[in-house]
This record gives structure tokens, C-alpha cells and sequence, in this order.
């Protein structure tokens, strides 16, 4: 299959020098798979393609993201982070009994947080002691739980995860209703929540909104930007573009970003200073404690 996670043109220099890719996938066809998947690839996005991908794009940093169809097996994405964890970071999926110490040897690794992907799966009990020890877990680690739900489920998820003490990233602008865009009371929730200091949305893969994606996000840009500070907002490739290879290019990924955000100033800290500190780039990848709000 010809797809263009192999695909690109190089791009002129920006004004940003270490921009930082903020949501990327890599994976083999060969693969063990979950058993329970909505997607299986037949193709290679390898982490050698996704640093070709990077330095033809202008940017230089970069996080990987596990993939769903991988299930909880995330050998490939450590081996990834090996060797080179002071250009790449990662986020795991996790069962929520693994533990502290399995906690701890994948942050050696470079990973700085869990993803949950919740399409098509019934919102977990946060509530249980299980996800309460874990979410305590990852509080002391200073993680990430970035989580991939419709907007309408946020009501029900944010305010546990919020209330645990980890940072809480939402991906591509909070994923509101492709009908009823940033009217969807799910989206103006997240909004509310914006006062917390503790979330951040990713501006995104508009395609995975609907045909309308990119008008919802053209709307959904400002109001992110008044609610949770544009110091909240990070961007992200989405690379390889998983379902929408032959949609988009990482080059048109990327100027997107300038469409939205037209100030550099505004860029700049979308790009390097805010997923920089979310990260941890810049800092021991191993070091717990690490605060994405800026206070610390």
C-alpha cells in the first residue's frame, strides 16, 4: 500500500526552532493485535520514517502516542523511546492495576503518561479503588492521562480524573459532535473546566470530527484559547494519519496550525513552550512530580 506516512515535502524554515509533534503513532503489520480493535493497519509507520517525517516538517521534538489496536502491549513503543528519549516522549495504555514499580521502569523509558481511548468502550469506574490507587500512582509520578472520548462523556470523566490530581489532555479539540460542532454542551463543559489549570487540548486531526472538522476547529480555537489559555493548548500531527492517509499530508497537518493560530507569538507556545513543560522535555523523563500547569 502506497500511503503518505513515507510521503512528504520538506518545509521552509518557521520562526519556531524546536517544534514539538505532540500526537504520533508508530507500528508494523506484523504485530500481535488486540482482540478487540476498530482498525488494523497494513502498512509499517516505523520510528525511523516518523524522525524523517519530523526533521522534512521542520520540527525536532516529538510524542508517541500508543496506538488502540496494540492493546496494552507497549513493547514497540519502548523500543521506540530507546536510544532516543531526549527527542521523543510517550503515552502508554495501561491496565489500571499495573502498579507503581511498571509505573516507574516505563518512565525510565520516556513515558509520561497513559491514553485512554474510550470510542466505543463505556466509560470506566473511576470511582473503584483500582482506578483510585492508579490515578494516585500517576499523581506522585506527575503523568498525563490523556483520554480520546466524544464530548458528550466529558461531564462523567473529567471531574474524577481533575479531582485525582493528574494532568488531564484531551485530543483533537475534545472531539465534539461533527452536528453540533462547539454548541455541543460536551465541548462547552470542557470549557468550564478550563479553570482547573490542569487541562489541555490538543489541536488536531480536524478530519476525525466529521466533514465539518475543519470549521469546528477554526471555532473551537478561540474559545480554547479564552477558556484555558493558549499556555493549554498543544498540536499535534497525528501521524500517520490512521483511516485518513490519503485525507491529509504532515505538511497540510502543519500549516493548519498557522490558520489558526495566526500570531507566531502564539504559536511559539503552542509548538515549543507549552508541550515542552506538559512533556517534560528539557527535564529527566524519570523525574516525578513534574507539573504541566506552569506553577511549578
Amino acid at each position: 500500500m502506497e500511503n503518505n506516512c513515507v510521503l512528504f515535502q520538506p518545509t521552509p524554515a518557521r520562526e519556531v526552532e524546536v517544534a514539538i509533534d505532540c500526537h504520533a503513532h508508530v507500528f508494523t503489520r506484523d504485530l500481535p493485535l488486540a482482540d478487540s480493535r476498530r482498525y488494523t493497519p497494513d502498512y509499517d509507520a516505523t520510528v525511523s520514517q516518523y524522525l524523517a517525517m519530523l526533521d522534512a516538517t521542520g520540527s525536532r521534538l516529538g510524542v508517541l502516542v500508543q496506538p488502540s489496536f496494540l492493546g496494552t502491549d507497549n513493547s514497540y513503543l519502548i523500543a521506540a523511546l530507546q536510544g532516543v528519549a531526549r527527542r521523543l516522549r510517550g503515552i502508554a495504555v495501561v491496565d489500571p492495576d499495573i502498579g507503581l514499580e511498571r509505573l516507574q521502569m516505563m518512565a525510565a523509558e520516556g513515558v509520561v503518561g497513559i491514553r485512554l481511548n474510550l470510542l466505543g468502550k463505556v466509560d470506566p469506574v473511576l470511582s473503584r479503588p483500582v482506578w483510585r490507587r492508579h490515578l494516585a500512582d500517576l499523581a506522585d509520578l506527575g503523568w498525563q492521562v490523556e483520554v480520546q472520548v466524544e464530548a458528550r462523556r466529558l461531564p462523567n470523566l473529567l471531574p474524577p480524573l481533575l479531582a485525582a490530581g493528574v494532568q488531564v489532555v484531551l485530543d483533537h479539540f475534545g472531539k465534539p459532535s461533527p452536528e453540533l460542532g462547539v454548541d455541543d454542551p460536551g465541548f462547552r463543559y470542557l470549557l468550564t473546566a478550563g479553570a482547573s489549570g490542569r487541562l489541555w487540548v490538543k489541536l488536531s486531526a480536524p478530519y476525525r470530527n466529521g466533514r465539518a472538522g475543519r470549521t469546528i476547529a477554526m471555532a473551537a480555537v478561540p474559545l480554547l484559547k479564552q477558556a484555558l489559555g493558549v499556555d493549554h493548548l498543544v498540536w499535534g500531527s497525528d501521524w500517520p494519519h490512521t483511516q485518513f492517509e490519503t485525507a491529509v499530508t504532515p505538511k497540510v497537518a502543519r500549516d493548519l496550525l498557522d490558520s489558526w493560530l495566526p500570531d507566531p507569538r502564539e504559536r511559539q507556545t503552542v509548538l515549543a513552550d507549552a508541550p515542552a513543560r506538559l512533556f517534560g522535555f528539557g527535564r529527566s523523563s524519570t523525574a516525578g512530580g513534574h507539573s504541566g500547569s506552569g506553577s511549578a
